[in-house]
C-alpha cells in the first residue's frame, strides 16, 4: 500500500501541495483529478523522490521513503509515468523496453509478458519509437515502466492529447494493470470522467490541497463540484 500523510511541498514562497492525507491500496486506482495548477504533478514528483517535501511523509508498505533518493525509491517499487511519453525516439521499442529493466537485471520483468499486456507493441518491437502514434508511445512509456517489476505505479496525464478512443483504451489498460498485477495506481488527470469511470477512489485537489475524497460514481453526480474545481 501506497500512504501519504499531511505530505506538504513548497516551491520557494508557492505551496504547490498542501497537507494532502490518502491511501492507495495495492490493487486499485485512485484517481487525482484538478485544474491546471491544482497541483496534482508536484503531488507525484513529491512521492517519486523527484521533489523534496517540506514536511509529512511517504510510506511504502509500512516504510518510511520521504527522504530517500529517487533510485532507492525506484529499486524499492515505485514507477512514475511522467506527462509527455517520454520514449526515447532513436532507440526501437524493444531497445526501450530494455532500457526500462536494465537497472534490474535478471529481475527485470520479461519482455514478452509486457507483449502480453501490450500485443500492439510486440507488432511494432523493431520499429524505432519515433514511428509510433502517440497511444503507442504511452503504451511505451508504460511497458517500460513495468520492466522494473513496480508495485505501485504514478501516472501523469496519460490521456493528454489522445483522441477519445485512444484514451477509452488507455483507460481499460490502466484498469487491468491494477487488476492483473495487483499494482497501486495514483492516476493524475484532467479527464475526470475517463479517469473515474476505471478508479475505486477519487480526490479532487484545489491549490495543492485535499477538497473532495470519495467514491467515483459520488464525484460524477456532484455537478457543483465538478464545476466549481474541474470546469464541468
Amino acid at each position: 500500500m501506497l500512504t501519504l500523510e499531511e505530505l506538504t511541498t513548497d516551491y520557494g514562497p508557492i505551496r504547490a501541495v498542501d497537507r494532502v492525507t490518502l491511501e492507495v491500496p495495492e490493487g486499485t486506482v485512485t484517481a487525482v483529478l484538478g485544474a491546471n495548477g491544482a497541483g496534482k504533478t508536484s503531488l507525484l514528483r513529491t512521492v517519486c523522490g523527484l521533489v523534496r517535501p517540506t514536511s509529512g511523509h511517504v510510506r511504502m508498505e509500512g516504510e518510511d521513503i520521504t527522504r530517500w533518493a529517487v533510485e532507492e525509491i525506484v529499486r524499492f517499487g515505485i514507477a512514475h509515468v511522467p506527462e509527455g511519453r517520454g520514449v526515447i525516439t532513436e532507440l526501437t521499442v524493444q531497445e526501450n523496453l530494455r532500457l526500462g529493466g536494465l537497472w534490474r537485471g535478471r529481475d527485470a520483468m520479461p519482455i514478452r509478458e509486457v507483449y502480453e499486456l501490450f500485443p500492439r507493441l510486440e507488432e511494432r518491437a523493431s520499429q524505432p519509437a519515433s514511428r509510433l502514434s502517440g497511444g503507442e508511445r504511452q503504451m511505451l512509456s508504460i511497458g517500460r515502466a513495468l520492466m522494473g517489476r513496480p508495485r505501485a505505479l504514478l501516472l501523469d496525464e496519460p490521456s493528454l492529447g489522445l483522441a477519445p478512443v485512444l484514451v477509452a483504451q488507455i483507460m481499460s489498460m490502466v484498469r487491468r494493470l491494477a487488476d492483473t498485477l495487483g499494482l497501486a495506481v495514483l492516476l493524475v488527470e484532467q479527464n475526470a470522467r475517463s479517469a473515474l469511470s476505471i478508479a475505486n477512489r477519487g480526490v479532487v485537489l484545489s491549490l495543492g490541497r485535499v477538497v473532495a475524497e470519495r467514491d467515483p460514481q459520488q464525484l460524477v453526480a456532484d455537478d457543483r463540484l465538478l464545476h466549481a474545481y474541474l470546469g464541468f
